[in-house]
């Protein structure tokens, strides 16, 4: 449930970097856009993020995950994922994505989560996700797997409303990166310490997020 794209979570706002890349022209065909659009394009940019953006999230979901059990400060976690998401407008994303995740859990689990992240006005999606987990009994594998799905989830739910699409494309889509979304997961369960959280770059996805904060035509937070 907690990946599911459903969720009130303000998710439906974000399209996990798809709107900022078709506006730079991630679906143009290489004869200029006089062809058809090239969907296939989507879920690669869904592998690419599972590879880079996703995988630092997920890694540092999972350390903060082991950081909450253990009691200890959340906020090296959150210095070694800022440090690895070099983007304002991505990092600016997480956050509202971060405030979202935090309003429904403590709607779903007050005792344990009230005053949690009082000294961080907006904390980002990966401290929220790993704090749910450890609160809810996840281990470290499906809190890395929640944090794949939901991304991948978000842009299939994007693609809906930025192209013409059936929606049982999109859904083949989530089930063929399925096994990308377990190898990513299977490749940061493990982390305990921040500074073994993944650093893939993405610099071209990072600029498109960058231009698309910029713009007031535009259907997604990013």
């Amino acid at each position: 449930m907690l990946a599911d794209a459903r969720l009130p979570t303000g998710a439906h706002a974000h399209s996990a970097g798809l709107e900022p890349a078709v506006q730079a022209g991630l679906l143009t065909t290489p004869r200029g856009g006089s062809g058809p659009e090239d969907l296939t394009r989507v879920p690669a940019l869904a592998r690419t993020r599972l590879l880079t953006v996703t995988a630092t999230e997920a890694g540092a979901a999972v350390v903060a995950r082991h950081v909450w059990l253990d009691r200890g400060d959340l906020g090296p976690v959150e210095d070694a994922w800022a440090a690895r998401t070099p983007s304002p407008a991505v990092r600016d994303a997480a956050r509202r994505l971060g405030r979202g995740y935090l309003r429904l859990a403590l709607a779903l689990w007050p005792d344990a989560l009230a005053g949690a992240f009082a000294p961080r006005a907006a904390p980002p999606r990966p401290l929220v996700a790993g704090a749910i987990g450890a609160v809810t009994g996840l281990d470290a594998l499906q809190v890395a797997l929640l944090v794949g799905y939901d991304d991948v989830q978000t842009i299939a739910s994007a693609a809906l409303k930025l192209a013409p699409l059936d929606p049982a494309t999109t859904t083949r889509w989530v089930l063929d990166l399925h096994p990308d979304v377990a190898a990513m997961a299977q490749g940061v369960a493990h982390l305990t310490d921040p500074d073994d959280i993944p650093s893939a770059g993405a610099p071209m996805t990072d600029a498109w997020a960058q231009a698309h904060a910029r713009t007031t035509r535009r259907l997604f937070h990013g």
